[in-house]
């Protein structure tokens, strides 16, 4: 019966290194849709999601089936409960890509962004990349040294974040309402990507140490 369940949380993990690596590849072609206004990459994101949705909810009734049957205790409880919760950040993760790709379905053929904050977005869809590659190696060695990578690049986001609204509440800035509303959902969805990600990181933190990191524990 052990070994069953150790075969059992083992397929556990298993399944969030694999809902990690599709939101990886999900927030880098939503990246490249969104800055090339590509509309078959966007369609591409926008139906992979439901692969993402489908894996959680398995996963998520395995967890539940284990809590169940077996009754874990100690790290084997903790082990399971934080999967739940990594999931559904996992899970959100996707979501938020999808977001972003259908934002630029809902622009093409233009860009979403104005040519003014192109760069500063480009910089954005690359610390999310950064945090959903280092969140995927995180998930598979539980190597706690990649925590300060994901820290470091959620605290450049944050940076990246502040200054688009900056931007908008400058004089200078003289683009049309529905061009300001989706900067800032495009803005936030960026943002609360790498959000997502520092949760999960927070919660191998947890499943490592077995104890439990501040609120502000990656915040910068």
């Amino acid at each position: 019966m052990r070994k069953v369940f150790q075969a059992e949380l083992h397929q556990i993990g298993e399944g969030l290194i694999e809902i990690s690596v599709l939101v990886g590849e999900a927030v880098t072609k939503a990246s490249t849709a969104f800055a090339a206004a590509d509309l078959q990459a966007a369609q591409e994101v926008i139906a992979a999601d439901a692969r993402i949705d489908f894996l959680q909810n398995d996963l998520d009734e395995r967890a539940i089936d284990v809590l169940a049957l077996q009754g874990p205790v100690a790290s084997d409880l903790r082990m399971i409960v934080g999967s739940l919760r990594m999931s559904a950040s996992l899970e959100r993760m996707g979501d938020l890509a999808r977001h972003i790709a259908q934002l630029t379905r809902l622009r093409f053929p233009n860009t979403v962004i104005p040519a003014q904050l192109q760069e500063t977005f480009a910089e954005l869809a690359r610390q999310d990349m950064i945090i959903a590659t280092k969140v995927t190696e995180l998930l598979e060695s539980r190597d706690l040294d990649l925590v300060a990578d994901i820290s470091a690049a959620k605290i450049e986001i944050n940076k990246l974040h502040k200054s688009v609204f900056t931007t908008m509440a400058a004089p200078e800035w003289t683009e049309t309402p529905a061009t300001t509303v989706d900067v800032t959902l495009a803005s936030r969805y960026f943002e609360r990507f790498g959000d997502h990600g520092v949760s999960v990181a927070r919660k191998v933190s947890y499943l490592v140490t077995g104890a439990w990191q501040p609120e502000d524990f990656l915040a910068g």
